[in-house]
């Protein structure tokens, strides 16, 4: 794109990406014929869409790290990872119902998350149901929408009741699975990252670290999963599990 440069155009793009958002229309750009932005520059968007989304009263409690997993990596046919942001507006309380329409295809994975603490480590780990509006406008999949995009992240569904846990109680857990309607469609390991969630985290701060950013005590992190994007419609039941114990769940009407 060989005048995104301009801090400008990026700007521009920014607010169309915000407005569109809004309309739950995401993303609309990247079905125009024109040259794709490079990773830099989603990330630039990304972060523009950020401080609007702040001016008009939200926040960012913390990140997401994505496309790491190889379920998710072989749907998209590319691989991370990337990191985006999570909004105070979109996080969600395990039980509540979901207004589809309310979502551009939405779609949901099972996946670990991690709170960070007053030293900057890890102090909390718990599972979450994290959205996504499910939408690739471009002809072929890239790094570049997906980032911009915000991750296709639409936020995340968390249990208040078991956010005081710890790496240290998930050490013998095995399985984490996804049901829809009491049946289990994805199940696998906790994490998507071969050294779990500190390597996640070191990760995310060295990423973050580029743009001049940093995590803070009580930023919410989502880890990444192993498991794979699973589009929902009204009237479905979705539950996380871990070894066959239920921890998160929402239903969609």
């Amino acid at each position: 794109m060989a005048n995104a440069q301009s801090r400008s155009v990026l700007e521009t793009l920014a607010a169309r990406q915000w407005q569109e958002y809004q309309r739950r229309t995401p993303g609309t750009y990247f079905a125009e014929a024109r040259d794709s932005l490079t990773l830099d520059e989603a990330y630039a968007v990304q972060m523009e869409v950020a401080r609007l989304r702040r001016a008009a009263g939200d926040a960012v409690v913390g990140y997401k790290v994505g496309c790491i997993g190889s379920g998710v990596v072989e749907q998209f046919g590319m691989s991370g990872p990337i990191h985006a942001r999570l909004f105070r507006s979109e996080i969600r309380n395990s039980g509540e119902t979901l207004q589809y329409n309310a979502y551009t295809n939405l779609a949901i994975e099972g996946e670990m998350a991690v709170r960070i603490g007053t030293n900057g480590g890890i102090e909390a780990a718990f599972p979450v149901i994290e959205l996504h509006h499910f939408v690739f406008r471009g002809p072929r999949k890239t790094l570049a929408e997906l980032v911009a995009n915000n991750g296709i992240n639409a936020g995340a569904v968390i249990s208040n009741r078991h956010t005081a846990l710890t790496l240290e109680d998930w050490t013998a857990a095995r399985t984490l699975s996804v049901a829809v309607n009491g049946v289990t469609i994805d199940a696998g390991a906790l994490w998507a990252m071969r050294g779990g969630a500190a390597e996640a985290i070191e990760w995310l701060r060295d990423d973050l670290g580029r743009f001049g950013a940093s995590l803070k005590p009580g930023d919410l992190v989502l880890a990444g999963t192993p498991l794979g994007l699973n589009p929902v419609k009204p009237g479905d039941h979705v539950m996380v599990l871990i070894d066959d114990r239920k921890y998160v769940e929402c239903r969609i009407s």
